[in-house]
């Protein structure tokens, strides 16, 4: 018997990096399991031109991305969420609109590469750092044996996540 496909909404402000690096990277770990949306409080109209480079570079199809209001999510017919993260501390903050459902919440704060500053080496590790620490996170989340947690587990077990220390890659490791 095969389980239910569990829906994911990635949240964070723009809807232009973070969140839709963790759409793309949970889409793909999660296949069969799992289908991943992102949207932002206030999206910024467009995804950002460092997480599109960085995912046709790591072989994602990138028609997916685009940025998107939250409230697309939380109309009469949108996909019920089983699952919504918040990806930045801004939006973690903002008054979420009433998600039908009642989805199972966390905080996985990532710093905001499309802040990054410096030259396009700097830029683009920012990227890749981010995508680091949410394919990191989603790793964990889409190995929880999910079936067999109560739902105080369960959540308790996304918060964590979302509290994984991330140590930055060493150079020339």
């Amino acid at each position: 018997m095969s389980q239910a496909v569990k829906n994911v909404l990635f949240l964070c402000t723009g809807n232009s990096a973070r969140s839709i690096l963790a759409e793309a990277i949970l889409n793909r770990e999660g296949r069969g399991r799992f289908k991943a949306y992102s949207a932002g409080s206030h999206p910024k109209g467009a995804v950002h031109p460092g997480a599109l480079h960085l995912l046709k570079k790591l072989n994602y199809d990138t028609g997916f991305a685009r940025s998107k209001d939250w409230d697309e999510f939380a109309r009469p017919g949108a996909p019920a969420m089983d699952f919504v993260f918040t990806v930045c501390d801004r939006a973690a903050a903002e008054v979420c609109p009433i998600w039908p459902g009642q989805p199972m919440t966390a905080h996985w704060g990532v710093p905001d590469p499309a802040a990054a500053e410096g030259s396009e080496a700097e830029r683009a590790l920012a990227f890749a750092e981010a995508y680091r620490m949410l394919s990191n996170r989603i790793s964990i989340f889409v190995n929880l044996p999910l079936s067999s947690l109560d739902r105080l587990s369960l959540q308790k077990r996304l918060d964590a996540i979302g509290k994984t220390q991330d140590t930055p890659a060493k150079a020339g490791a």
